[in-house]
């Protein structure tokens, strides 16, 4: 054989192998459906446990669109890729899950992949929930499958090509996903371990707390460092130390379980409903998750300056400390009945205006914090329709200017116009 058919055959049987690893990759088969068991079938304390394991994942919040059933599906969730919206995870059997097993369920949370045999896409945060116990999962299949049935179809999804091809995902799951449990730390104790596996498993903090490489993945190195997540900025988790006054245990369990800490304030956007689902679990679960957050803080040194005066706000700001007195000071003033009463605190100490961007303080002051009926703790008002964006630029200025010791924000009507219109596309 000559040295050009060998190279040509050598370089065939390269081609040939490289379609097979990546069929291999890409086909998963379908897993046989199977008539929907009966809610009986399942025992009164593995429901319960159920319920516990998905309020930790906070399936609610994400598989349940607006005005929706529960866990009906439907809920858009902006992506830098497009519109993904999420699945329909009752037991209905056209619509939902009522046809998959355990086996399939199992597969789908730790592998990413449908009953079908399709790929689902990771918004859906699998490369997290691949470390949850056999237990948990058969916990929050039988409470799943004892829901109520919804007949209900998402929409199509709205991505960007070749992202909606998605067998393509099975490379970005090479990447990505890497399935195995969580090993213990044996020089840790037990609370530390379970709020790691709940913070780095079930709760999937960093899939929102994270910032994203230009495909998708969290950033190598960067875990908890920040991210964005509907148009709002999820804080740095491992910078809790450098807030003005440092977050306590004590302080970020009462957040986490109703919304609001002291000396630090409230929760709004899609943390709001997070710590709704909190509020349901046993308080040692929330325990050892700020146990373990506390632990991986940075402790690097923040920049600041004294408060400015009066005197010396930028035009701006001059014309913000205007507005502030007529819609927001009834609340936020030094001498308001909320803080004197209510025990609300000062906006020196919130997280929003002392954040790196102005993104936060501006979506609070355009949509507010919607009421909640009997069991609403924080409620503010929107002034999207009151307000121009440079209106709200200005009050933004005033408040960074005279609240926080750190330098002031920039291009901040430019930030108003973005963020207005990445709301009314959602």
């Amino acid at each position: 054989m000559t040295l050009k058919p060998r190279f040509l055959w050598g370089g065939g049987v390269v081609v040939v192998a490289a379609l097979a690893v990546a069929v291999a990759l890409m086909w998963k088969p379908a897993i046989a459906p199977i008539t929907a068991p009966p809610p009986a079938s399942f025992d009164a304390q593995t429901r319960l446990a159920g319920a516990r394991v998905v309020a930790l994942g906070d399936c609610i919040v994400c598989h349940t669109a607006k005005g929706g059933q529960p866990f009906a599906g439907g809920l858009p969730l902006a992506t830098p890729f497009g519109t993904i919206y999420a699945t329909n995870i009752t037991p209905d059997v056209e619509t939902g899950i009522g046809s998959w097993s355990l086996e399939a369920f199992t597969r789908a949370v730790r592998h990413g992949v449908a009953r079908d045999g399709h790929l689902l896409y990771p918004a859906f945060p699998y490369i997290h929930f691949t470390h949850m116990s056999d237990g948990d999962i058969s916990a929050a299949y039988a409470y799943l499958m004892t829901r109520e049935p919804v007949k209900a179809t998402a929409p199509a999804n709205e991505l960007i090509f070749p992202l909606n091809f998605r067998p393509l995902l099975a490379f970005w799951n090479v990447l990505f996903l890497h399935p195995g449990a969580d090993v213990a730390d044996a020089s840790k104790d037990a609370q530390w371990n379970r709020g790691k596996l709940l913070v780095d498993g079930l709760g999937h903090c960093a899939s929102c707390h994270s910032p994203l490489n230009p495909i998708g993945g969290e950033k190598l190195g960067h875990a908890f460092d920040g991210g964005v997540v509907d148009g709002w900025e999820a804080p740095p988790l491992n910078a809790l130390g450098t807030a003005p006054k440092p977050w306590t245990q004590a302080q970020l369990v009462t957040y986490l379980r109703t919304g609001r800490a002291s000396e630090h304030g409230a929760a709004a956007g899609p943390m709001l409903p997070v710590t709704r689902d909190l509020a349901t679990v046993p308080e040692e679960d929330v325990q050892a998750i700020a146990a373990y957050i506390l632990s991986i803080q940075k402790h690097e040194p923040v920049a600041t300056r004294a408060l400015t005066t009066d005197a010396t706000l930028s035009p701006e700001a001059q014309n913000g400390a205007l507005l502030f007195a007529a819609s927001c000071a009834q609340c936020h003033g030094p001498h308001a009945p909320m803080q004197s009463i209510g025990e609300r605190p000062s906006l020196a100490f919130s997280t929003a205006v002392n954040a790196t961007t102005p993104r936060n303080a501006i979506q609070m002051m355009l949509n507010g914090i919607d009421w909640h009926g009997e069991d609403t703790l924080n409620y503010m008002p929107a002034f999207s329709q009151v307000y121009s964006d440079q209106q709200i630029a200005d009050l933004a200025s005033y408040i960074r200017a005279a609240y926080s010791q750190r330098g002031p924000w920039q291009d901040v009507e430019a930030t108003v116009a973005k963020v207005r219109k990445e709301n009314d596309a959602r």
